[in-house]
């Protein structure tokens, strides 16, 4: 989605989900902290992305950006190659100054990941920011993948190896275990200090049989140490580039081992409070090697997504009475935000369980709001007769963008605020939204 150009500042900020007064986010309270990296998960739960093969399709807009590679063994049959990029973000501006993505595409890309290029911390010159592999059949018929560790696309020199079978059933902890016997080491490369340099991270490559699709995983994370405490950083999954991070303070258990709760994980451009002051978790820069940190200097007048923050205010119109709704108005009521899309799986899926729910509770103690986002105004109409759907529901739109203002990126996404304002719990569905909502109102 586009930002518009006559925004003013305090919009751009209620768009990422944060506000706050500009005198308390001025660029003097910029602070930027070392981090290093580690190996594995640390405090945050395992997990893998989806890789596949390289697609050898003409209208393919990624074509021309496949690496090229030799080494394949001659014996292999049904052999496919793909590779595993660390930084998308890099590989995406070096393949359009090459001229192997098209100034239309490139265009695309911007908007559907609302990203401005950062010039000064990507390189026009060529990275290794990818990993190739290639997997097949061998004279027995039993499939064997190789992967170009050394980064010198040439299998040749690269040891071949039976992918490891799993399934995702297996807690946080027990993935680890698998993925740090059974990751190999790889070479990329990356900017720092605005100078190439080449690097080792541990890469984990794995195929789930019963979906037949492979995964993979960096495992690795940051640490930074600010104002006596120490945090850890979790990379967007998938890659190593450290844009889209999230951010926890450590405490001891997390340091033992337990894993961090997501409602608890704070994420760029929300709120983390460090020794009773209040800051703006702005992200990582890894050519710099720091994360940076906004000192707010009046606490008082924020609102945020996140937990723990008063919810950001609106106003809006209930779709189907017209009658005027705002937040402000639910003051004194718990109040469930239900963030949703009327092409979201998920969220129709929930609908039923919701239904009954608001049909149950005492509606004297809390209030349900639907906002219902990159949706027509038609397919909205479809989905409160379908479904029954008596709770009032505000359609997010350029005019009305609730959920940009919330930082909502993915649906359904739920938010439960208190009756002071303040958000105590998010994503909660299910029976989990069922017991927690009759906790709350049974007091």
């Amino acid at each position: 989605m586009n930002v518009k150009k006559e925004l003013n500042a305090i919009s751009i900020f209620l768009m990422l989900g944060v506000s706050c007064c500009l005198s308390a986010c001025s660029p003097s309270n910029t602070i930027e902290v070392p981090i290093s990296i580690r190996s594995g998960s640390g405090p945050f739960h395992s997990r893998v992305s989806g890789i596949a093969p390289d697609l050898e399709d003409e209208n393919n807009p990624w074509r021309k950006t496949y690496l090229q590679v030799s080494g394949i063994p001659a014996e292999w049959t049904e052999a496919k190659k793909g590779d595993i990029t660390t930084d998308m973000y890099q590989s995406v501006y070096q393949n359009y100054v090459l001229g192997n993505i098209s100034q239309q595409w490139y265009d695309e890309l911007q908007q559907s990941w609302n990203w401005t290029p950062d010039t000064i911390n990507l390189s026009k010159k060529p990275l290794k920011c990818k990993i190739a592999f290639a997997y097949g059949k061998d004279l027995t018929g039993t499939v064997k993948m190789v992967v170009d560790v050394k980064n010198n696309l040439d299998f040749s020199d690269d040891s071949i190896f039976t992918p490891l079978e799993i399934n995702l059933d297996n807690n946080s902890a027990t993935m680890d275990s698998v993925k740090a016997k059974h990751s190999i080491t790889v070479k990329y490369e990356r900017l720092s200090g605005n100078q190439i340099i080449e690097e080792e991270t541990s890469l984990f490559i794995a195929h789930l049989p019963a979906h037949n699709i492979w995964v993979s995983d960096f495992s690795q994370y940051a640490i930074a140490e600010f104002d006596g405490n120490e945090f850890a950083i979790e990379p967007s999954a998938g890659s190593i580039d450290y844009t889209k991070t999230k951010i926890i303070q450590l405490n001891d258990s997390l340091k033992n081992g337990k894993k961090a709760i997501k409602d608890d994980l704070i994420s760029e451009n929300e709120y983390l409070a460090v020794n009773d002051k209040i800051y703006i978790y702005k992200g990582v820069n890894r050519n710099k090697g720091v994360m940076t940190l906004e000192k707010v200097k009046d606490a008082s007048r924020l609102y945020s997504s996140q937990k723990g923050f008063k919810a950001i205010p609106f106003e809006g119109t209930d779709f189907k009475t017209k009658e005027k709704i705002s937040l402000e108005s639910c003051r004194g009521k718990y109040v469930l935000l239900d963030f949703w899309a009327v092409w979201c799986g998920p969220c129709l899926q929930e609908m039923p369980n919701l239904k009954t729910l608001y049909e149950n509770t005492d509606r004297s103690k809390i209030e349900f709001l639907g906002i219902v986002g990159d949706s027509p105004a038609e397919g909205l109409e479809k989905m409160i007769e379908r479904f029954g759907i008596t709770w009032q529901q505000i359609l997010s739109d350029d005019a009305n963008p609730i959920v940009k203002k919330y930082g909502v990126t993915g649906y359904p996404t739920t938010l439960l605020i208190d009756p002071e304002g303040i958000i105590i719990a998010k994503d909660l569905r299910g029976k989990a939204l069922e017991d927690r909502i009759n906790e709350l109102i049974a007091d």
